[in-house]
Protein backbone atom coordinates (compact mmCIF):
# COMPACT_ATOMS: atom_id res chain seq x y z
CA UNK A 1 0.00 0.00 0.00
CA UNK A 2 2.92 2.15 0.46
CA UNK A 3 4.73 1.82 -2.47
CA UNK A 4 0.87 2.31 -4.31
CA UNK A 5 0.68 6.15 -2.50
CA UNK A 6 4.13 6.63 -3.87
CA UNK A 7 3.19 6.10 -7.52
CA UNK A 8 -0.10 7.86 -7.30
CA UNK A 9 1.88 11.62 -7.70
CA UNK A 10 3.96 9.84 -10.23
CA UNK A 11 0.55 8.37 -12.67
CA UNK A 12 -1.09 12.16 -11.96
CA UNK A 13 1.30 13.89 -13.14
CA UNK A 14 1.71 12.16 -16.66
CA UNK A 15 -2.14 12.98 -17.14
CA UNK A 16 -1.05 16.50 -16.99
CA UNK A 17 -0.23 19.03 -19.49
CA UNK A 18 2.55 19.00 -21.85
CA UNK A 19 4.67 21.83 -23.36
CA UNK A 20 3.14 23.47 -25.72
CA UNK A 21 5.38 23.20 -29.01
CA UNK A 22 5.20 19.60 -28.23
CA UNK A 23 1.58 19.74 -28.44
CA UNK A 24 1.44 21.62 -31.34
CA UNK A 25 3.89 19.32 -33.30
CA UNK A 26 1.60 15.90 -32.16
CA UNK A 27 -1.63 18.35 -33.51
CA UNK A 28 -0.40 18.65 -36.59
CA UNK A 29 -0.64 15.32 -37.68
CA UNK A 30 -4.10 14.88 -36.15
CA UNK A 31 -5.08 18.08 -38.32
CA UNK A 32 -3.31 15.83 -41.64
CA UNK A 33 -5.40 13.21 -40.53
CA UNK A 34 -8.53 15.18 -40.76
CA UNK A 35 -7.58 16.65 -44.13
CA UNK A 36 -7.30 13.14 -45.51
CA UNK A 37 -6.79 9.34 -45.12
CA UNK A 38 -3.33 8.32 -44.84
CA UNK A 39 -2.13 5.05 -46.71
CA UNK A 40 0.99 2.75 -47.47
CA UNK A 41 1.47 -0.13 -49.76
CA UNK A 42 4.34 -2.37 -49.68
CA UNK A 43 4.82 -5.54 -52.21
CA UNK A 44 8.13 -7.15 -51.97
CA UNK A 45 9.17 -11.18 -52.32
CA UNK A 46 10.24 -13.14 -49.26
CA UNK A 47 13.72 -15.20 -48.96
CA UNK A 48 11.54 -18.04 -49.57
CA UNK A 49 10.19 -17.07 -53.69
CA UNK A 50 6.74 -16.19 -52.33
CA UNK A 51 5.07 -13.02 -53.06
CA UNK A 52 4.15 -10.71 -49.77
CA UNK A 53 2.02 -7.76 -49.62
CA UNK A 54 1.16 -5.15 -47.04
CA UNK A 55 -1.76 -2.66 -47.26
CA UNK A 56 -2.19 0.01 -44.51
CA UNK A 57 -4.65 2.76 -43.98
CA UNK A 58 -5.57 5.02 -41.80
CA UNK A 59 -8.65 7.27 -41.32
CA UNK A 60 -9.58 9.19 -38.73
CA UNK A 61 -13.16 10.07 -36.94
CA UNK A 62 -12.80 14.17 -37.63
CA UNK A 63 -11.87 13.01 -41.12
CA UNK A 64 -15.27 11.21 -41.85
CA UNK A 65 -17.17 13.74 -39.90
CA UNK A 66 -15.84 16.41 -41.75
CA UNK A 67 -14.20 18.75 -39.40
CA UNK A 68 -12.35 21.87 -40.17
CA UNK A 69 -8.28 20.38 -40.01
CA UNK A 70 -7.69 24.00 -38.00
CA UNK A 71 -10.67 23.50 -35.69
CA UNK A 72 -9.14 19.70 -34.89
CA UNK A 73 -5.46 21.16 -34.44
CA UNK A 74 -6.36 23.99 -32.04
CA UNK A 75 -8.87 22.00 -29.86
CA UNK A 76 -6.11 19.28 -29.81
CA UNK A 77 -3.40 22.24 -28.72
CA UNK A 78 -5.90 23.34 -26.11
CA UNK A 79 -6.73 19.70 -24.42
CA UNK A 80 -2.98 18.32 -24.59
CA UNK A 81 -0.96 22.12 -23.51
CA UNK A 82 -4.33 23.91 -21.77
CA UNK A 83 -3.38 26.89 -23.71
CA UNK A 84 -3.94 27.98 -26.93
CA UNK A 85 -1.66 27.34 -30.13
CA UNK A 86 1.00 30.31 -30.32
CA UNK A 87 0.62 30.31 -34.44
CA UNK A 88 -2.75 28.97 -36.48
CA UNK A 89 -2.18 25.47 -38.56
CA UNK A 90 -1.79 27.12 -41.57
CA UNK A 91 0.81 29.35 -40.86
CA UNK A 92 3.21 26.12 -40.58
CA UNK A 93 5.47 25.60 -43.32
CA UNK A 94 5.26 21.87 -43.57
CA UNK A 95 1.04 22.10 -43.65
CA UNK A 96 -0.03 21.29 -47.18
CA UNK A 97 -3.22 22.50 -46.76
Amino acid sequence: MKYLILLLPLALTACGPIPLAQAERQCLERARLAQQPRGEVGVGIGSDGKAAGKFELTVSSDYITGRDPSAVYDLCVQQKSGQPPSRPLYSFPEWKG
